[in-house]
């Protein structure tokens, strides 16, 4: 089946996600990282993306641009200790990885944290729930 394409490894995905996620969360585009690695920003879309592998070297640079721990990129990978079912931890940590990896979650983050008074952010949150019909607490 020479037409079937090959799948991307669940780990390659996993690191390419957390590379989108932490140059969003610094406020970076595809551009200004793919420059500063040397490299066109559509091979930064393919390492976010999990279609390329991004090799030992290249991941220790994009770490030291990001200014972030290459253990960063292995949070919560694919088969880690902590991933596994049972971890309500994990699936807390993936459930923040996905908000903040929407261009909205980011948005809304950025500007929740500004936010100075607690009640006003507490009444933000009671509305965002009463939006959603969540009554959890």
């Amino acid at each position: 089946m020479a037409t079937e394409k090959r799948k991307p490894n669940p780990i390659d995905i996993h690191v390419g996600s957390r590379v989108r996620l932490r140059r969003t969360m610094i406020g970076m585009s595809q551009e200004k990282l793919g420059d500063a690695l040397g490299i066109t920003f559509q091979q930064i879309q393919k390492y976010e993306k999990g279609a390329n592998r991004v090799g030992a070297s290249r991941l220790q640079e994009i770490s030291r641009v990001l200014n972030t721990p290459v253990s960063f990129f292995f949070e919560d990978a694919p088969g880690s200790p902590n991933s596994g079912p049972g971890f309500e931890e994990a699936t807390s940590t993936n459930y923040v990885v996905d908000f903040l990896s929407s261009s909205e979650g980011l948005q809304l983050n950025r500007a929740f944290v500004k936010i100075e008074d607690p009640k006003v952010r507490r009444k933000l949150v009671e509305l965002a729930k009463a939006l959603a019909n969540d009554t959890d607490d």
